[in-house]
């Protein structure tokens, strides 16, 4: 099993951390079509293909930024982000489609979610 947010290495990967351009904490990588996946209309958004990263600021708007200092916010993605919302409908695991609400109630869901992405 593959996992979505994990891309294969290159000559030219880019940094596996960077400086959020709008809290100036540093977050991790995730691959291009994590974002894709992720955005409410990827057709109608000229997204490039570089490094993105996942910003989990609670204080902050943006869920993910480039290297170019792209920034995607909340209100352009299909989903709750589970980090940035209170809301016991946000997500722990997007692959799975688990969220808070279920996984605080659900052990057998928990380990499964962690047994498949190790």
């Amino acid at each position: 099993m593959t996992d979505c947010s994990v891309s294969k290495t290159s000559d030219r990967d880019p940094p596996k951390r960077l400086r959020c351009p709008i809290n100036g904490k540093e977050y991790g990588f995730v691959d291009y079509k994590t974002i894709l996946h992720h955005l409410s209309e990827p057709w109608n958004n000229a997204l490039i293909e570089q490094g993105y990263y996942f910003c989990s600021g609670t204080d902050c708007e943006v869920v993910y930024f480039g290297q170019d200092n792209t920034l995607i916010s909340k209100s352009e993605l299909r989903t709750n982000v589970g980090v940035n919302e209170k809301a016991p409908e946000r997500m722990v695991c997007y692959c799975f489609g688990v969220s808070y609400a279920v996984a605080e109630n659900d052990g057998v869901v928990v380990d499964f979610v962690k047994e498949k992405t190790k």
